[in-house]
């Protein structure tokens, strides 16, 4: 029996939607879009969800409302991620969105966003060799889970792009020195992300969310921002690293001329340029240690939020 569901995925830097029909696990798209509204500003200074945050995102929401009415979506979910987790006012956040949206919103743990993450990336992962390493790059977190068919370990790391910017990429262009820190951020949570999931065991490494995306637009070389191009794409690991460094270097300004840049991902991307490109080399290298060869990269644009929706089906 179909249902028609609504799943919606509110993260660091984007609240994301997806109106879909879902009939015995096979997910039919009928609306998906995206708004940045950077619902982590400041958090991880602060501890707290700002008031203009709060503001950005409920005004998203009720958008979203009106398009989940309109499409007649049954049932709906709404999934949030780390900034909500780490906020100590998240009450307010869950109390708003009730009240726009009539659900409870669930405030999830890494490892269920990891989980809800693998379950969307298997749409793509499927069409290559087990076992799959999930990485969901957030604004807050990274989501690491290794699984076949299903999960069978997962890490959430505190490290994202709009983490990674506001605590260290704040020049522009960043200094040697601020990516040298971050860069000491990352490698350490991956050490103990290991001890957790087993990243030499990798045999496909496949990559989620808007930083991912947009890194492989652009080794794609695409003059705007092409879904069906980018979902599935495979690149060569020494591809993506040299991309990543680009980016990186890359003055604000210069990011904002390229035609796929999201404008919400402008002062961010460079940082989560630098996560993935920390993620690709460890698990390239964890790989060989165990007498394996990662060569390639696939990108896939279903992620956490076609988990969210196929839960509800």
């Amino acid at each position: 029996m179909t249902s028609r569901v609504a799943a919606i995925d509110c993260g660091t830097n984007s609240i994301r939607l997806l109106v879909a029909d879902v009939d015995g696990g096979v997910l039919t798209e009928i609306d998906r879009r995206m708004e940045v509204v950077r619902l982590g500003q400041g958090v991880d200074r602060t501890g707290r969800l700002a008031d203009e945050a709060l503001a950005r995102t409920f005004d998203a929401a009720r958008r979203y409302a009106a398009i989940i009415g309109e499409l007649g979506a049954t049932r709906v979910r709404f999934v949030a991620t780390s900034a909500t987790r780490d906020a100590e006012n998240r009450q307010e956040f869950v109390d708003g969105i009730r009240e726009i949206l009539g659900v409870e919103p669930e405030v999830v743990s890494g490892d269920a966003e990891a989980a809800l993450s693998f379950r969307g990336a298997t749409v793509v992962a499927a069409a290559h060799a087990a076992p799959y390493l999930v990485v969901d790059l957030g604004g807050g977190s990274t989501e690491l889970v290794l699984g076949e068919n299903q999960p069978r370990a997962a890490r959430s790391m505190d490290v994202g792009c709009v983490r990674m910017t506001e605590r260290h990429l704040v020049t522009d262009p960043p200094t040697v020195a601020e990516i040298d820190a971050a860069r000491a951020d990352v490698r350490a949570a991956l050490d103990v992300a290991a001890e957790t999931v087993d990243l030499g065991a990798t045999r496909t490494l496949v990559g989620l969310a808007g930083s991912v995306t947009t890194v492989t637009a652009h080794a794609l070389g695409l003059e705007r921002y092409d879904r069906e191009r980018i979902n599935g794409a495979e690149l060569g690991v020494d591809e993506v690293l040299a991309t990543c460094e680009d980016l990186l270097a890359r003055t604000r300004a210069e990011r904002e001329a390229l035609g796929f840049m999201h404008p919400g991902r402008v002062d961010v991307i460079g940082a989560g340029a630098l996560v993935w490109s920390e993620i690709v080399r460890r698990v390239r290298d964890d790989v060989a240690a165990a007498g394996g060869r990662l060569t390639s990269v696939v990108t896939s644009e279903h992620d956490i939020l076609d988990g969210i929706a196929l839960s509800l089906g």
